[in-house]
């Protein structure tokens, strides 16, 4: 009689703290929903880019000079950025970087442009695979195309580029700070090691 007791109490105690898991379960899928809620309530408003982008300009090699980088790029060195205009209006993108140090092993990814704002020529989809489109935009150009940042409406990624794998301090400052001012958390940016011979 005892142990049927004991038996019958640790069932009304498994019961309870399946309860107990239950609740907490609905209260965590509840503040998360609200938490979603007040996240979508308040949208960016929408990511400022440059004027205008000369393509057949813009085109040619970009050294990557920092970025807060894909998962892809981590760890990469010598990363050039390479662009061509094909008589479509599409760009041919290729990405190539040495994988871990400067005699890593050398790595190159193809994808293909599309303008998407053809007012400014500033904002693009990146296709690596059919049918995704990766969102890309200027948000920084120089007047002379010697220096550009690339930034994302996500605020997650972002790419400072240059003609030269050197870049003055100033600019490199100002390019950092356009992106400070765009909402990114520049904490993350990871210089991208370039040694190149002469």
């Amino acid at each position: 009689m005892w142990r049927s007791s004991e038996s019958a109490a640790s069932m009304r105690s498994m019961r309870a703290r399946g309860v107990i898991v239950k609740v907490l379960a609905i209260v965590a899928v509840t503040a998360g929903t609200v938490s979603l809620a007040a996240c979508t309530s308040a949208p960016r408003a929408p990511m400022p880019t440059v004027s205008n982008v000369d393509l057949p300009r813009y085109m040619g090699d970009w050294y990557v000079i920092a970025s807060i980088p894909t998962r892809f790029e981590v760890g990469a060195h010598n990363a050039v950025e390479h662009y061509r205009l094909d008589p479509d209006g599409t760009v041919f993108t290729r990405f190539t970087f040495r994988a871990g140090g400067f005699d890593g092993k050398l790595k190159s990814y193809d994808s293909r442009g599309y303008v998407v704002d053809r007012d400014t020529n500033a904002i693009w989809g990146i296709q690596f695979l059919w049918p995704f489109k990766a969102d890309y935009r200027i948000v920084f150009l120089d007047s002379d195309y010697r220096h550009v940042v690339v930034a994302r409406e996500k605020r997650d990624y972002a790419w400072i580029m240059a003609r030269d794998p050197k870049v003055d301090e100033g600019v490199y400052a100002q390019m950092v700070e356009r992106l400070a001012d765009l909402g990114y958390d520049v904490t993350k940016l990871q210089p991208v090691p370039q040694r190149w011979q002469p």
